[in-house]
């Protein structure tokens, strides 16, 4: 009698969920299946194409890695049908364009926000401000660029993010997401007049030329075995004593072990036999993003023909960021050269409420009184769509609760993981998400540890960390895990 190999299922086909299911397929390892309640693969990270031929993301992606394995696997999958952009992202604010990050750009702000923005950083370089515990992100904001900084761009930035106040959030997810000052580099730009556009993970970033970010997936996706897969599948229950996944059509499948990319909150309400753990699905907080695409005929806007993004802090606008879409590939648009494209984003929680009726109108309307959208444009396509899940909030409390959590839902063979599955905004781009599904089928398959979920600082502390080859199940040997802190559980 041979040995039955455990049933691993996989819920979710984005990222997370289809690079699970490559890391088994690549080990060879066959007893898996993926469900997803979608019609196709990508998830939050794929593309639609609209009734006039425009292509819109769900949000503004870009892809750039911390990850040799996730390289190699992008190479593979689009080999030269990429397109490589150097990054032009920029905030407009005061009716200009400043170049992002502005903490590095304040020269160009109007004489009284750079007085009170410079006052602000002199004040913090003097250590004068108060030394009390940092206990908020509202808190980190003042006690690293001050009181004018804050008042001036990232308050109202963050909470047109957020969609809800600093002072709710933590501090556990920033990493490399927020550029601290430097001092001497912003005196020097000042006194130069020089625009400083260096800072960032993804200074360059690539795009696949055809069938936007949702190209990716689809094609990883087509290299996966069809009989493992299947789309339309949403799940309802999840028993954790009988081992068994139920689905909205009536179908249930049996685990061993469950890779999970439902939101986690949705994931601990399905849990019909864990009360401890389904009552505290109430203390997750997220935020909701509206998508809004709009294709307009005729050529770029001038000012906007080499900008990849732009962040709008002030509270009469109501996206936080558009992307100039068509100039990530000219193939988003149904013919480059007579059309282009804006995208926009706007936040909604229950503190900041959005009409979805007549969101696209506002944000129309915005576009053309911030001078993006020329007046005399016409419209060819209008396009939302609004992601339920758009950010997973690092709440106050959320890194205590979530180490409470995951550890009893691993003891039951449960792996929480991906952007609102882990509920890691530090590790939630595309990169993160993929090496999150490859290393939870090595830590269940081989007991190797999940660099990515467990040290999000190591793998953002620069480019490579957590890096491993290809076929190569091992615990990465470049990175040393403290052993009092490390967790290896046995393999199965």
């Amino acid at each position: 009698m041979t040995r039955r190999d455990p049933r691993i299922l996989i819920i979710g086909g984005g990222p997370t969920g289809l690079g699970a299911a490559w890391r088994l397929q690549e080990i060879g390892y066959t007893n898996w299946a993926l469900f997803d309640a979608a019609r196709g693969p990508g998830g939050l990270a794929s593309s639609v194409v609209d009734s006039h031929g425009f292509v819109w993301d769900l949000g503004g992606h870009v892809l750039f890695s911390h990850y040799e394995y996730f390289d190699a696997l992008m190479e593979e999958l689009l080999g030269d049908s990429w397109l490589v952009h150097e990054r032009e992202s920029w905030v407009w604010m005061r009716n200009r364009f400043i170049p992002y990050p502005l903490q590095q750009n304040v020269w160009r702000l109007p004489e009284e926000d750079l007085i009170m923005c410079l006052n602000g950083f002199l004040t913090v370089h003097a250590g004068e401000r108060s030394r009390s515990e940092i206990e908020t992100f509202h808190d980190w904001i003042l006690r690293n660029f001050g009181q004018g900084m804050a008042d001036v761009f990232l308050v109202p930035y963050n909470e047109k993010v957020w969609a809800y106040h600093p002072s709710a959030l933590g501090t556990g997810w920033m990493g490399e997401r927020v550029a601290n000052v430097n001092l001497k580099r912003t005196l020097e730009n000042l006194v130069r007049r020089k625009d400083d556009c260096t800072w960032g993970p993804n200074a360059t970033f690539r795009f696949p030329r055809q069938g936007g970010t949702g190209a990716i997936w689809k094609e990883l996706c087509s290299r996966l075995p069809d009989n493992n897969l299947s789309f339309g599948m949403a799940v309802t229950d999840v028993s954790v004593d009988e081992r068994r996944v139920w689905f909205a059509n009536g179908a249930s499948e049996s685990f061993d072990f469950l890779i999970s990319t439902l939101p986690l909150d949705c994931l601990l309400k399905s849990l019909t036999d864990a009360p401890s753990l389904s009552s505290l699905s109430t203390r997750f907080i997220h935020s909701s993003t509206h998508v809004v695409g709009v294709g307009i005929e005729g050529e770029t806007s001038p000012s906007l023909s080499t900008k990849s993004w732009i962040y709008f802090p002030e509270p009469d606008l109501p996206f936080y960021r558009v992307t100039v879409f068509s100039n990530y590939s000219p193939f988003n648009v149904p013919e480059p050269g007579r059309y282009w494209s804006l995208m926009a984003e706007v936040s909604e929680s229950s503190l900041r409420p959005v009409n979805p009726d007549t969101v696209t109108d506002q944000v129309i309307e915005g576009l053309t009184r911030s001078g993006l959208l020329p007046a005399e444009s016409r419209v060819a396509s209008r396009w939302h769509r609004k992601l339920e899940y758009g950010y997973p909030t690092p709440f106050l409390g959320r890194d205590a609760l979530l180490e409470e959590i995951d550890p009893k839902l691993c003891s039951l063979g449960i792996w929480s993981r991906g952007r609102f599955g882990a509920w890691k905004y530090e590790v939630s781009n595309q990169d993160h998400s993929l090496m999150q599904g490859v290393e939870s089928v090595d830590r269940i398959v081989f007991g190797a540890e999940e660099i990515t979920y467990r040290y999000p600082d190591l793998v953002n502390s620069r480019k490579g960390v957590g890096r491993r080859p290809l076929l190569q199940p091992v615990i990465n040997p470049t990175i040393s895990i403290p052993q009092d802190r490390a967790h290896r559980p046995q393999p199965v």
